[in-house]
């Protein structure tokens, strides 16, 4: 039967939190508010930072540019709509919209499980090769790696489109979500779902185990590495230039796995826990990186103290003219 001319939607509605009592909507889309203008200002800040300091352009600090734009990009994608929603009660999107901020959703976070990767190599090289790393990590290989992630981060998300957008949407045209995902979309096709949920579990499968290999291999081989050090003030301070990453990666893969894998284990949750918990794992990381690099990163904490003192020494001597 073909599938295509059978589309009667013209647009989808995005529900967001389907429990929300109206007189929270307010306080909800203020909150959301909040948090992508501190996503917006805490990303610039770091990136400003690094465009200005020659002392951050190294192989890591590549990598968490690349993290800072898919943040951004990922929380510009998801949050006007809902906030929309809440603030202007206007949640309509689009039947093209829809798909392309599903596609954008998936390919985002596609390419940040594999950037968290490659800074856990670029740290397996730092700690256990320290004296080919810099022939091993150098600009082109960085760059490459980078490169593979933006790239292979295409095809999971364009397959998903390719197979989603053909299906019949002649039923509701409400999405149960706060954005546009390949569940929610495909949920509401008037056909059997399930050809096409197993190939999207298994590809995000791939992405996020395929990356938690690599970054536990990395981090186990780190582990032991730190061991042999005889000094327990050298083991302390080798394993500190790896906590923002490890926390980085905490943030990003434990709630996404327990998503995940709770949902094909028969856990249940109400839709409106489910939806907090995603919103959590999806917008919180982006909003709270930028902290964790200019808190736990030694070349940042000096950055700002040597902007402090020279914002200081300008304001004493404009007050003395």
């Amino acid at each position: 039967m073909p599938v295509g001319n059978i589309s009667f939607i013209k647009d989808f509605v995005i529900v967001g939190f389907p429990g929300l009592q109206p007189h929270y909507y307010g306080l909800v889309s203020s909150l959301l508010f909040f948090v992508y203008v501190f996503t917006l200002v805490g990303n610039a800040v770091f990136l400003a930072l690094f465009v200005m300091s020659r002392s951050l352009q190294k192989p890591v600090y590549y990598c968490i540019i690349n993290l800072v734009v898919c943040d951004v990009l990922f929380s510009t994608t998801t949050l006007p709509k809902i906030i929309s929603r809440y603030w202007f009660q206007d949640g309509t999107i689009s039947f093209m919209g829809c798909f392309l901020q599903m596609f954008f959703v998936h390919y985002f976070g596609s390419v940040t499980a594999r950037l968290l990767a490659v800074m856990a190599i670029d740290r397996y090289a730092a700690i256990c090769f320290p004296l080919q790393y810099h022939s091993l990590m150098t600009n082109r290989n960085v760059f490459i790696l980078i490169l593979g992630s933006w790239l292979l981060g295409l095809i999971g998300p364009l397959m998903m489109i390719i197979r989603a957008y053909p299906l019949p949407y002649c039923a509701s045209n409400t999405i149960v979500h706060c954005y546009c995902d390949h569940i929610a979309i495909t949920t509401l096709a008037c056909t059997d779902r399930e050809e096409y949920s197993y190939p999207a579990f298994i590809h995000a499968m791939i992405v996020l185990l395929g990356s938690l290999a690599v970054i536990v291999f990395s981090y186990c081989a780190i582990i032991v590495a730190v061991l042999r050090i005889s000094s327990a003030q050298g083991r302390m301070k080798t394993f500190s230039t790896c906590s923002p990453q490890l926390i980085i990666i905490a943030l990003f893969f434990l709630p996404r796995c327990f998503n995940y894998l709770s949902s094909n284990i028969n856990i249940k949750f109400s839709t409106d826990l489910r939806l907090v918990i995603i919103m959590m794992y999806s917008l919180l990381p982006p909003m709270i990186n930028p902290l964790i690099y200019c808190l736990r990163t030694d070349e940042l904490k000096l950055l700002f103290i040597l902007l402090h003192k020279n914002t200081v020494m300008f304001s004493h001597e404009s007050s003395v003219f």
